[in-house]
């Protein structure tokens, strides 16, 4: 029996209007690994900055750094031995019920994803702690919690598990999961792979759950 560590963000919203500046993807991409040396190292390295007089933004998020900070953070990503798996939604194929229901279509990208997922990732009587960026208004997050915890409960019922749902400047795991769900998404947003080339030998999985289809809705 073994403890398995899964650290979750996302990219995209629940706007599905084809309009400037609003994402097409929406991507959910968990990071997991076998302790938290990668969250340790990555403290220690906001903290090198800080002492090099170099800024940082308060919740050390990929979109809102300056490259040079992003090239430092990938950095200590290449170090370290983790398993990437990412699931696109592209939103403009989602059925409009799902639209319509943010906590469904929340639950339903975390049912796709984590239904290949967990079976890779886990054994019978593992224990299995998933934790995820928070997103929403605080009324929303506890729906987005409870979609999470139902969905591992179906797909992972031979382990042990406990879910979290934390705002991503509280742990630096998250902000690993932040990072590498960024450059996913400029991969697929705009075609720009710079930074998801560095992280590419650790992509386990990277699955475009509506690839099939040729149904558009907007």
């Amino acid at each position: 029996m073994s403890r398995v560590h899964v650290f979750a963000d996302e990219s995209g919203n629940f706007d599905f209007r084809r309009k400037p500046n609003v994402p097409r993807y929406f991507i959910l991409t968990t990071v997991t690994v076998p302790d938290f040396t990668l969250g340790d190292e990555l403290l220690a390295l906001r903290r090198e900055l800080a002492w090099e007089g170099v800024e940082t933004t308060p919740d050390f998020h990929a979109t809102e750094e300056r490259q040079a900070v992003r090239d430092r953070v990938f950095e200590v990503l290449g170090r370290h031995d983790f398993r990437i798996d990412t699931t696109i939604l592209e939103k403009p194929k989602t059925e409009p019920h799902l639209q319509a229901d943010e906590a469904r279509f929340y639950q339903t990208a975390w049912y796709l994803h984590f239904r290949y997922v967990a079976p890779a990732i886990t054994h019978q009587d593992d224990q299995l702690l998933v934790i995820a960026a928070s997103i929403g208004t605080r009324k929303k997050q506890e729906s987005f919690h409870n979609a999470i915890r139902d969905v591992v409960r179906q797909l992972a019922p031979h382990t042990h598990y406990r879910t979290a749902f934390w705002h991503a400047a509280t742990d630096p795991c998250l902000w690993a999961a932040d990072y590498c769900c960024w450059a996913i998404q400029r991969k697929w947003e705009g075609g720009d792979d710079r930074s998801y080339v560095l992280i590419g030998d650790t992509i386990r999985s990277e699955f475009d759950a509506f690839g099939a289809s040729s149904t558009v809705y907007y």
